[in-house]
């Protein structure tokens, strides 16, 4: 069996026809690679042959019966029913919709037989409705035992399921192991071939700390690692170092309305000497929600320009990119450059106008959204590109968008996500790292508050207080996940009762509305035309909102440390005080209690992200799953903290093995071979 029949397609398995192919699609089972890495998560107890009399109602349970009788009634609608028994008493096994043919093979008169399916009771009988097993007893070794369990999905049931997955598991290749023997005796790991066949039994796959839980996740860090390590290797080639001088950039600091932070002029000389050196930059620039990142990236944008290159600044959406026009405007109002906007609404006459000044050379700074990276796009001679919110970019785009740039541009990456210490080689090892970790002097800390919801009304009078002292507020209902209809009922809801307190002064967001809209009511809250904001969805990271000092959570036990963190920091942004509300409820758990002190006692991001993940564990942290961050089937950062760091110095150590064809196969495994393009292996 050679090692490609992994990376085949479900369909070449026997018995996965086009029907089961499109059953297996939705629980994202694709390829047989994809069946070897769904371990089972529970099991379902067979192992026991119960006697009639010993039968418990509504349990999955083994028989062993005697066939008596079999009956197939001629009117329709009826079920087709065995009769069997033991020496203690009868049950019926009933089936709907099945052959005559099919069902007297399967139950020959006078045959013992091992039948294995959920206990029901009808007419003071025992009844199983269609089993999930009936087999002779020669065979009753393939039934009587704990089998184990996979997430299926409708129209696979767990024989059809287990059926394929022991054929692939039986036809396993054997796969050259990418590690040395002595690596994995040293390590408690062990051979991959034997950690596959050990992991599709449930004991094994619930043992994170098993030696085949533990390297089927090294594995998967190796992937990951080795994938960022490439793509670093591929984007920090050498290039033409960037000569400047910082006085403009000097001058420009000198008029700011206030003193940059020791951490951002830290960040801002990091930054040069990238721009200076003889390898293109790929650093991130991570900081807390309102820690000036985006001043640092515009100062360090001046120097580039003043040496003839050209700078673009990319965000996620248009309200953002307008105001990180609208800033750049205000800091460059009194250089000489010319600065334009770019969006997928930008008129066709004005796009064409912005295309032929970027062509020639005039256009020296464009910000907008991702529609500055069309193919229609042509840079005279770009030198830096700043990307915004990065997170919402996979390694495959982050590489993507450095090859657009050409060989002489510099790329700068900014994120206002705080990453937990463990994850941060993880996902950003292609890259340097700058920190800012310093507020802004003048800013003052925002109050945290916790009230039971049924103290609600207390709160009315302070929304009115801060209203008529011109304030804003946000007021965040809870995310129900399951059901968009119910998200937005809850939010109706809430906003009619505002509503009627603060009568034309409530504006309202949800996942009903598309960008547009929910553009135009954002855009209204910025003018100030309404005064509090309902949302069912986070409101967006980055956009500054100097006048929001209120912000209201729902249902906030339903939030991460980490969430309520990045919404209370849209708030308190502008010089007054910003007071953060979170409503529970019900009584607080422990845990919640916890979440509480946590956010009152600290402000920093990356403590708070710290505590966070061990509070809730990486399995839990729904706001990182939802940001794209939580990249990862197996590693878990709390569970498997010493594996990363023992991949993370594996793959430094063995980075010039990496188009080694031993690690191809591991590569393709874990689908990171697309993002380096090995094609064979």
């Amino acid at each position: 069996m050679k090692k490609d029949f992994i990376f085949n397609e479900v369909n070449k398995l026997k018995g996965v026809g086009p029907q089961l192919s499109k059953y297996l699609k939705k629980k994202k089972i694709e390829k047989i690679k994809d069946i070897i890495l769904n371990l089972p998560y529970s099991e379902t107890d067979r192992s026991i042959i119960s006697k009639l009399n010993e039968l418990e109602v509504g349990k999955i349970q083994s028989i062993k019966v005697k066939v008596k009788k079999l009956s197939f009634p001629r009117i329709r609608n009826l079920p087709n029913k065995i009769i069997c028994e033991d020496e203690t008493g009868i049950i019926d096994i009933v089936y709907f919709n099945s052959r005559e043919g099919y069902l007297r093979k399967l139950f020959p008169v006078n045959e013992w037989l091992i039948v294995s399916g959920k206990i029901n009771y009808f007419n003071k009988k025992y009844q199983i409705t269609n089993p999930d097993y009936v087999t002779k007893l020669e065979n009753q070794d393939y039934v009587v035992k704990n089998i184990p369990k996979y997430n299926l999905t409708k129209g696979i049931n767990e024989k059809k399921y287990r059926s394929i997955s022991e054929q692939v598991i039986k036809n396993l290749p054997i796969v050259d192991d990418w590690l040395d023997e002595n690596f994995i005796k040293e390590n408690n790991l062990i051979g991959w071939n034997k950690s596959i066949s050990n992991l599709h039994n449930f004991n094994a796959s619930k043992d994170y700390n098993s030696k085949s839980f533990r390297r089927i996740v090294f594995d998967e860090l190796c992937a990951n690692f080795l994938a960022l390590s490439e793509n670093r290797n591929r984007i920090k080639k050498k290039k033409i170092p960037k000569k400047f001088n910082n006085k403009t950039a000097e001058t420009i600091i000198k008029k700011l309305p206030f003193e940059l932070t020791n951490s951002q002029k830290s960040v801002l000389k990091e930054i040069n000497l990238d721009l200076m050196s003889h390898n293109r930059m790929f650093r991130i620039i991570q900081g807390d929600v309102g820690s000036g990142k985006t001043i640092v990236s515009l100062l360090a944008m001046i120097n580039i320009i003043k040496s003839g290159y050209q700078c673009t600044f990319m965000s996620p959406t248009e309200i953002l990119a307008k105001q990180h026009y609208e800033l750049s405007k205000k800091i460059f109002k009194d250089v000489d450059i010319k600065i334009d906007f770019l969006t997928g609404k930008t008129e066709y006459k004005n796009r064409k106008e912005i295309n032929s000044n970027l062509s020639n050379g005039k256009t020296d700074l464009l910000i907008g959204t991702h529609a500055l990276f069309q193919k229609k796009i042509n840079f005279r001679k770009l030198g830096l590109a700043v990307i915004d919110e990065q997170h919402k970019f996979g390694v495959k785009q982050r590489s993507d968008l450095a090859k657009k740039g050409g060989d002489e541009c510099d790329v700068l990456l900014m994120s206002a996500t705080p990453i937990p210490r463990t994850m941060m080689m993880s996902l950003y090892g292609d890259m340097d790292i700058s920190k800012i970790i310093e507020k802004p002097a003048k800013r003052k800390r925002i109050i945290t508050l916790s009230k039971p919801e049924k103290k609600i009304n207390e709160i009315w009078p302070f929304i009115k207080k801060q209203i008529e002292d011109d304030n804003q507020i946000f007021w965040v209902c809870p995310l129900i996940e399951e059901s968009s209809f119910l998200d937005y009922s809850s939010a109706k809801k809430k906003f009619e009762i505002i509503e009627k307190k603060f009568k034309n002064k409530v504006g309202l967001i949800h996942g009903g509305l598309d960008k547009e809209e929910k553009q135009k009511i954002l855009e209204k809250f910025l003018d100030k035309k309404i005064s509090i904001l309902v949302s069912t969805t986070v409101i967006e990271v980055g956009i500054d909102f100097p006048n929001a000092n209120l912000i209201i959570i729902e249902n906030a036990n339903k939030f991460g440390l980490a969430q309520l963190h990045q919404l209370r920091g849209r708030v308190g942004r502008g010089k007054k005080q910003g007071t953060c509300i979170l409503l529970f409820k019900e009584s607080l758990s422990k845990n919640a209690i916890k979440r509480i002190k946590i956010l009152k006692k600290s402000d920093d991001g990356f403590f708070i992200a710290e505590e966070d993940l061990k509070l809730r564990g990486f399995g839990d942290l729904i706001g990182y799953q939802q940001s794209g961050i939580k990249n990862f089937k197996f590693a878990d950062p709390v569970k498997h903290e010493n594996l990363f760091k023992l991949a993370e110095y594996y793959v430094k150590n063995h980075i010039n093995e990496i188009n080694h064809t031993k690690y191809s196969f591991l590569l393709k495994l874990f689908d990171k071979a697309e993002i380096i393009n090995i094609k064979e292996f």
